[in-house]
């Protein structure tokens, strides 16, 4: 239930913060806001780095099995990058539920095949009728918000 939890407040974050950074952006420039988002990161990262007692070092990020998995910092400009420019072009809702379709989308993906060291799942088509329906439901949404006449 804790998990649930934390993945709403989660989603509600990053809608939130994808408007932010928008109009930051309309303000100033992408690369102006998407900087300022990642210092700030930094700085926040790293002050609770501080008060956590400083739990591993930077020294054990070079022993980590995967060196790919060390382009999230890389894959986080590249968000929010693409959330700034979706929010823009599409609004927060649609931006949203289409963001959101394809992490489902991909994070089935990656169980499905066990990429990245995650456990694979077996193919269930319960689980592809229910991205057909959220599918569905964003193409309903869109068709929706069109204006008569």
């Amino acid at each position: 239930m804790i998990g649930i939890l934390i993945a709403i407040l989660s989603g509600a974050m990053m809608s939130v913060q994808g408007v932010f950074n928008t109009g930051v952006t309309k303000q100033t420039s992408i690369w102006t806001a998407a900087t300022f988002v990642q210092f700030t990161a930094l700085l926040v990262s790293l002050a609770a780095w501080f008060m956590a007692g400083k739990q591993a070092p930077f020294p054990s990020l070079f022993k980590i099995d995967g060196k790919y998995m060390l382009l999230g910092g890389v894959i986080g400009i590249a968000i929010t990058y693409t959330v700034i420019k979706s929010v823009a072009m599409l609004g927060p809702a649609q931006s949203a539920m289409v963001i959101v379709t394809s992490q489902l989308i991909a994070a089935y993906l990656i169980e499905l095949f066990g990429l990245f060291g995650t456990d694979k799942v077996e193919f269930s088509w319960r689980k592809l009728i229910a991205l057909a329906l959220v599918i569905g439901g964003i193409i309903l949404f869109q068709w929706s918000g069109k204006k008569a006449g």
